[in-house]
């Protein structure tokens, strides 16, 4: 690592003031080192000219699924429990070990190419480890973890797992990848759903996180169908009895909550649980719209993610930021959900959202150097004049405009070429993998 000097640009810090600042930005190592105007470069300094540049922290999304990526186009027009038992079910039991690594890639390069730095992500139940290596080899920070499914109807088998061999697979992958690299890629227990596993395996996931100080990733109250099962199961709604196992606690991240009664969003209220917002995948699963208003009155802990490629079909933050934005105002009025409150919850709201609020989601000296550098002179963000820039990055800017994008102090992506990842083989292998998932995924039993 050296030193990396961001001349010229325009700093949207996200700093508790929200700052915007004109000037340059000093990396040294993994640490913003100063902020300021006129910095003396040294000699072996990389010097970035960011003249007519955005610099914005790295978005954090907190709900996307790696595995999935190879998927997309697969699993068009369904709603979400056939979209799982028809599709992505059966594409997740084909999957081998090069089709996870290559699915985790081509994902994590369209993260990169549009500013994201930071994701908490659920993988399959096999081959997680090579999804690690994938992150591992990329750059991108990262909260990761198999998923544990050890109960359901039409479910293919090899998706199936025993009770206890789900949690020792998921206990080895912790205690090997958790803390990689100085903490840029920790482990999360990952339950699918309530649907997905037994009252045992939840029990223990939750001793799990209380030892381990981890986060537990899973979904929750996404459809009124999903809903249905669990009160027909449980005799209780999902997040009273998340509550009841103690899951519901500051280190859940629950995806979705797009169906909450009262006494659900009291339990997230006090408990500090965190609700990861996917406005995309939201619509096109049909599952609804997420009253995100009224939990922000509750000051509940707020984040967005794109979720996976077969339910949105992209993993791009502009566009659940700008969609966050315009699904409320035909329900709540045009100030429902403002730009610098979308442009909060994907940035330092992510952050807070996984714990790491002292150290990314904003750029401030001392923070890890997470950023992206926008390039924001196109004709779809003209006129500047007299703009609010973060109404600018909301509404018209396009994950096309991002440059650059530093993670941990590493130019990943340069002018928008990856430093990371090969690109071309990416595409060609991913293409290859989905070819073999498909024919393989005829030949597997459904349970």
């Amino acid at each position: 690592m050296g030193n990396i000097l961001i001349q010229n640009a325009e700093i949207i810090t996200m700093n508790s003031n929200e700052e915007i600042i004109n000037g340059d930005l000093l990396i040294k190592n993994d640490t913003i080192q100063s902020i300021g105007k006129n910095l003396i470069p040294s000699t072996d300094d990389i010097i970035i000219n960011a003249k007519d540049r955005t610099v914005i922290p790295g978005f954090v999304q907190t709900h996307i699924h790696l595995c999935q990526t190879l998927f997309r186009g697969q699993a068009d027009d369904l709603e979400l429990l056939d979209w799982l038992k028809q599709r992505i079910w059966p594409l997740e039991a084909a999957h081998d070990e090069e089709s996870v690594y290559y699915s985790a890639m081509l994902g994590i390069g369209e993260l990169i190419q549009s500013g994201t730095t930071t994701i908490v992500d659920m993988e399959t139940v096999h081959h997680t480890d090579f999804a690690f290596q994938a992150l591992a080899k990329s750059g991108i920070r990262a909260l990761s973890g198999k998923v544990m499914m050890d109960k359901g109807n039409e479910v293919p088998l090899a998706l199936r797992e025993n009770t206890a061999e789900s949690i020792q697979k998921s206990v080895d992958l912790m205690e090997k990848w958790h803390g990689y690299e100085h903490q840029r890629l920790q482990y999360a227990f990952s339950p699918r759903f309530v649907i997905s596993c037994t009252e045992e395996l939840l029990i223990e996931v939750q001793k799990l996180s209380e030892k381990h100080h981890l986060f537990v990733h899973t979904h929750a109250s996404e459809n009124r169908g999903e809903i249905a099962i669990v009160e027909a199961e449980k005799r209780m709604r999902n997040i009273v009895y998340l509550d009841h196992l103690g899951l519901a606690n500051e280190r859940l991240i629950l995806a979705h909550c797009v169906w909450l009664n009262e006494e659900e969003k009291l339990i997230i209220q006090e408990r500090g649980v965190k609700v990861s917002h996917c406005p995309g995948s939201n619509l096109k699963l049909a599952s609804g719209v997420a009253e995100i208003p009224d939990m922000l009155k509750r000051h509940i802990s707020l984040s967005l993610g794109a979720d996976g490629a077969p339910c949105n079909n992209n993993l791009d933050m502009f566009n659940e930021m700008r969609l966050s934005a315009l699904l409320q105002k035909p329900l709540h009025g045009p100030t429902a959900m403002d730009a610098k409150t979308v442009f909060r919850m994907a940035t330092i709201g992510g952050a807070k959202a996984v714990g790491l609020e002292d150290q990314i989601g904003s750029i401030e000296v001392g923070k890890k150097a997470d950023l992206a550098i926008l390039n924001l002179q196109n004709f779809h963000t003209f006129p500047s004049f007299d703009v609010d820039p973060i109404s600018r990055i909301v509404y018209s800017a396009t994950r096309a405009d991002v440059e650059t994008t530093i993670i941990n102090g590493q130019i990943i992506m340069d002018n928008r070429k990856l430093n990371t990842i090969d690109q071309n083989i990416v595409l060609k292998e991913a293409n290859k993998s989905i070819q073999r998932l498909l024919k393989r995924m005829k030949k597997n039993p459904i349970a």
